[in-house]
């Protein structure tokens, strides 16, 4: 087991992503996420320069994603900290997702598509903890208002395999299969 005192052990750093989703126009949501990193603690850089606390990245991702498909039709990136200018330069990284569904593979498709040298780690760690919450802000779109009991089932359809709980074959899928 870890040991771990929070009232006596040093916290040097924190990571925070937080993902809200905003109704959109009549078939849309807004998708927002931002992630942001401090560093809790004096930093001394090279040549014995202290720098106190600080926030190194605070980058934000808004997608509008059409509903019930999950396809992103547009999406915008802010940087309002970054630890390099250079960081700046991939701000539009991310422009190849317009387009894509949020479905099965998301996140290895956008890895292959701007991972690496073509674009900001830190955006893609913030984008692939955007997909679920935008599923189930969509989820949670579609079920404000009476639904259909096929347009239902469909939507629920869309669970299979996307967690442990809902594995193809588990009882909830069995369950699923059984009122079809």
């Amino acid at each position: 087991m870890i040991a771990l005192d929070r009232t006596r052990q040093l916290k040097i750093h924190n990571r925070r992503i937080d993902t809200v989703i905003y109704a959109g126009a009549s078939d849309t949501i807004i998708v927002e996420g931002s992630l942001q990193d401090n560093r809790l603690l004096d930093s001394i850089h090279p040549g014995g320069e202290v720098r106190p606390p600080y926030t190194v990245h605070h980058m934000v991702i808004r997608m509008e994603v059409q509903v019930p498909e999950l396809l992103i039709t547009d999406i915008e990136v802010e940087m309002p900290s970054v630890p390099n200018a250079a960081c700046s330069e991939t701000r539009d990284c991310l422009a190849p997702v317009k387009g894509m569904r949020i479905a099965a593979g998301f996140t290895s498709r956008v890895r292959k598509l701007v991972g690496r040298e073509k674009g900001c780690t830190h955006l893609l760690a913030l984008l692939a903890a955007m997909a679920p919450a935008a599923f189930q802000g969509a989820w949670s779109a579609r079920i404000r208002n009476p639904v259909d009991p096929e347009t239902y089932a469909a939507m629920r359809g869309q669970l299979i395999n996307t967690c442990w709980a809902w594995r193809e074959y588990g009882p909830l899928v069995a369950q699923l299969k059984r009122k079809a």
